[in-house]
C-alpha cells in the first residue's frame, strides 16, 4: 500500500510539472500544434491555403495605401498581397505582411485563432482577404506579442499600449517566393 501511495505521489508531481511547462498562447490557453502550423517545405511557386477560399473580384488595395488613410478602408472586405515579414513563433496565429520586403507592414490575424499558418511562413508571398481595423492593444498584450512571439511595433503609446492598424484575414494563400 505504501508503494502504491508513493507511486501515486510521483505520478501526480510529474503531471503537474508537465502542465506547468506547457506553453500558453496570447489568450492564456495551451499553444495549439496542428498540421496547419507545422513547418512546410514548399517548392518555388507551390501554394498552400488556410481559412476560407479567396473570392475573385474582391477590391484589391495595397498595405501602404491603407496605412495612409485607414478609416477609408475600415471594416470593408478587401484583398491584399505582399510578403510575410514575420509571423508568430509559437502557433502561427498571426503574421506581419508588407507590400514588398522592407515596406511598411501590418499585423494580420486570423479571426479568433480560426486558422493558423506554418511556423516557417516568414519570407513567403501572400494573398489575403479580410478587413482592416484600428484598435488599441493593451500593454500586457503588446508585451506578450513582443517577448513571446517576436512582434515589432514602431510607435508605442506613453502608457505602453499600441494603436494598431491591423488586418483580420478570413483566408490566405501562401506561395514559396523565388
Amino acid at each position: 500500500m505504501k508503494n502504491l501511495i508513493k507511486l501515486f505521489v510521483v505520478v501526480l508531481v510529474f503531471s503537474f510539472a508537465i502542465v506547468a511547462q506547457q506553453e500558453m498562447n496570447s489568450k492564456g490557453e495551451p499553444v495549439v500544434k496542428t498540421k496547419d502550423n507545422a513547418p512546410v517545405e514548399l517548392k518555388v511557386g507551390e501554394k498552400i491555403t488556410r481559412g476560407d477560399a479567396l473570392v475573385a473580384g474582391t477590391k484589391k488595395v495595397s498595405v501602404e495605401k491603407v496605412l495612409k488613410s485607414p478609416d477609408k478602408y475600415a471594416d470593408k472586405t478587401v484583398a491584399v498581397k505582399g510578403v510575410i515579414v514575420r509571423s508568430c513563433k509559437m502557433e502561427g496565429c498571426w503574421m506581419e505582411m508588407a507590400d514588398k520586403a522592407n515596406g511598411k507592414s501590418v499585423r494580420v490575424t486570423f479571426g479568433d485563432h480560426k486558422f493558423f499558418i506554418p511556423l516557417n511562413a516568414a519570407g513567403m508571398s501572400v494573398k489575403a482577404q479580410g478587413v482592416f481595423k484600428t484598435k488599441v492593444l493593451p500593454k500586457d498584450h503588446v508585451d506578450h506579442l513582443i517577448k513571446d512571439d517576436g512582434a515589432k511595433f514602431d510607435n508605442r503609446n506613453a502608457d505602453g499600449t499600441v494603436t494598431e492598424v491591423s488586418f483580420d484575414a478570413t483566408g490566405v494563400e501562401l506561395t514559396k517566393a523565388k
